[in-house]
């Protein structure tokens, strides 16, 4: 988890680099040079506008449903991330055994360690890093989606419901809703993880960090950003949901169950 949570503050500090030495004040078009121009900003931005186009002009909900197309194509994904997250917790108790046999520091036991440890992911076919997937995935495009927004005079010009998609939400409404689906979102992934101590301090504090960060980044971030935020948070509270449903239902019984014996 420790290592996920530096992933995350590393991918995030990259692309914000990446983000700042792309001209994101210049309009993107078809004439715009760079991998990072052509095969992500420039195709984001053409399938916000047609989409938009195509439902009368929309811009609002031609984002809203860019989102859940996004999202839709990465589900399997999180699927499969969800189902390396519970191989993982299944081997726990052996991976704690061999932790256990080869505790010495030395640079021999620990080599034999690593070696028993990859051989145990592959005894039950489980990749420790397919919980990084989706992130490596998702990083790009949000920052492609900023992009996007910030570049297209089609997209930053029109108004959704209350809010200029261009600028920031003036009643900073869907910051607050984008903060509060994350927690939720964040929340619902953690049922059924059976956690030590440590991990479960860190998912803890990651619990409350990111909602946090999301709101002091929607505040100062385009509306339509914050939109994109809230939309896909509450197509992956949903997706959480459906795939960690049988997780679900067994924590509550066993919460139930532990009420009735108090």
């Amino acid at each position: 988890m420790k290592k996920r949570i530096l992933l995350v503050i590393g991918l995030a500090s990259i692309m914000m680099l990446l983000a700042g030495c792309t001209e994101i004040n210049k309009p993107i078009t078809a004439e715009s040079t760079g991998i990072w121009n052509s095969y992500i900003v420039y195709p984001l931005s053409k399938l916000i506008i047609a989409i938009s186009e195509f439902l009368n002009g929309s811009y609002g909900f031609g984002l809203i449903v860019v989102t859940l197309l996004l999202r839709l194509i990465m589900l399997p994904l999180m699927i499969k991330q969800v189902k390396s997250s519970k191989a993982m917790q299944a081997i726990q108790p052996e991976m704690k055994e061999l932790q256990a046999k080869y505790s010495s520091k030395d640079a021999a036991t620990q080599q034999k360690l690593q070696q028993e440890t990859m051989a145990l992911f592959q005894k039950y076919n489980v990749n420790p890093l397919a919980g990084c997937l989706p992130i490596l995935v998702q990083m790009p495009i949000l920052i492609g989606v900023y992009h996007a927004i910030s570049r297209t005079e089609e997209i930053s010009r029109h108004s959704f419901l209350w809010f200029d998609l261009g600028s920031p939400d003036p009643y900073y409404i869907l910051p607050v809703v984008a903060g509060i689906t994350t927690f939720i979102q964040q929340k619902l992934s953690m049922v059924g993880m059976n956690s030590n101590p440590t991990m479960a301090a860190q998912m803890t504090m990651m619990l409350y960090i990111m909602p946090v960060m999301i709101v002091i980044f929607a505040i100062n971030f385009p509306a339509a950003l914050s939109l994109y935020w809230v939309v896909g948070n509450l197509f992956g509270i949903v997706q959480t949901y459906f795939i960690k449903g049988p997780d679900m239902k067994k924590a509550a019984a066993e919460n139930a169950g532990g009420a009735k014996k108090k």
